[in-house]
């Protein structure tokens, strides 16, 4: 199997990473996927891996389709994909109210469209076209992408629930997808199959390569408080069909107690969305995700357990 890593690691610096993404691709890491929320932006630590390392794909898992103009964002994409030529993802999609309007002050309307909006101008900016058009959640008026990559980057979508799997599938190059189960990628790839059987579809997975189980499960449960109590995140848990096992712990957020909140998240929830164990059963779980749909696997590995740089090697898909 073949799999990618989640970067940068955290508690490692930046100007450290170049010699780390030498190291991966060493291990037989096929690609490094950036987040973008309150730590470093998504862009930057995939340009160190472009000059650092030849042999790594590089994606965003995501930067979001509002907080950077439509320009700005193919000017940024553009760049990627001209240093790493074939290499370079764009993965994008709506985030969330959180990340869009409380950090941003951009206000987080009609997610859909902006997200489709935005698919449409890269296509047609990343061809060198002259763009003067208005689209239903944004107009450009007179832009020509300057820097015109030789091979244009492929777009995925961070979707969510059935409209923007379709979405991704159709328009894009296929989806990104988060906080879902192996049961739950199952469902999905039928929706994304049945749009284009030959979209790709890349899951994010959180993964401890550690036998405590009860200390990966109370980090694990606290990301899920904080996370999936988020709007968009709660109608797509409940569109999954996990609105009983995480109503506890919904009425407790609703009613101001996040202790409580974090305390109601089943053993059962972390453990579907989560990959933990020896290395070896790490490895078997990461293999389902592949027989239900994945195509590519990246790895977000949680800082609990082993040193993060030896869970790098431990989970290494080359020994």
């Amino acid at each position: 199997m073949s799999w990618g890593i989640t970067v940068p690691l955290d508690g490692i610096p930046l100007a450290e990473h170049p010699l780390l993404y030498r190291e991966i691709a060493d291990l037989g890491y096929t690609g490094v996927w950036s987040a973008e929320s309150n730590g470093p932006d998504g862009l930057t630590p995939l340009a160190l891996a472009a000059a650092a390392e030849p042999r790594l794909r590089l994606g965003t898992a995501i930067v979001s389709a509002f907080t950077r103009g439509p320009a700005v964002l193919a000017q940024s994409a553009a760049a990627l994909a001209d240093a790493a030529p074939g290499r370079f993802t764009l993965g994008i999609g709506a985030s969330s109210d959180v990340i869009v309007q409380r950090w941003n002050g951009i206000p987080f309307d009609r997610p859909y469209s902006r997200t489709r909006d935005v698919i449409r101008f890269l296509r047609k900016a990343f061809t060198g076209e002259r763009i003067a058009e208005r689209y239903d959640s944004f107009a450009v008026n007179g832009f020509r992408l300057g820097l015109v990559p030789p091979a244009p980057p492929r777009i995925l979508v961070a979707a969510l629930r059935e409209r923007m799997l379709r979405l991704g599938a159709r328009e894009a190059d296929g989806v990104i997808l988060n906080w879902a189960s192996p049961r739950d990628v199952r469902r999905i790839a039928a929706i994304v199959h049945e749009e284009n059987p030959a979209a790709e579809i890349v899951a994010r997975v959180m993964v401890c390569p550690s036998t405590d189980a009860d200390a990966v499960r109370a980090v694990v449960r606290s990301l899920v408080s904080g996370y999936l109590t988020v709007p968009v995140y709660r109608a797509y848990q409940s569109w999954l069909g996990h609105a009983d096992a995480l109503a506890a712990m919904w009425a407790a957020w609703d009613a101001g107690d996040r202790k409580g909140a974090t305390a109601a998240v089943p053993d059962a929830v972390v453990d579907a969305i989560c990959v933990h164990g020896s290395p070896a059963d790490c490895r078997d779980q990461l293999s389902e995700y592949v027989r239900s749909g994945v195509t590519t696997p990246v790895l977000a590995l949680l800082p609990i357990g082993p040193d993060l740089r030896d869970a790098v090697h431990h989970l290494a898909p080359r020994p």
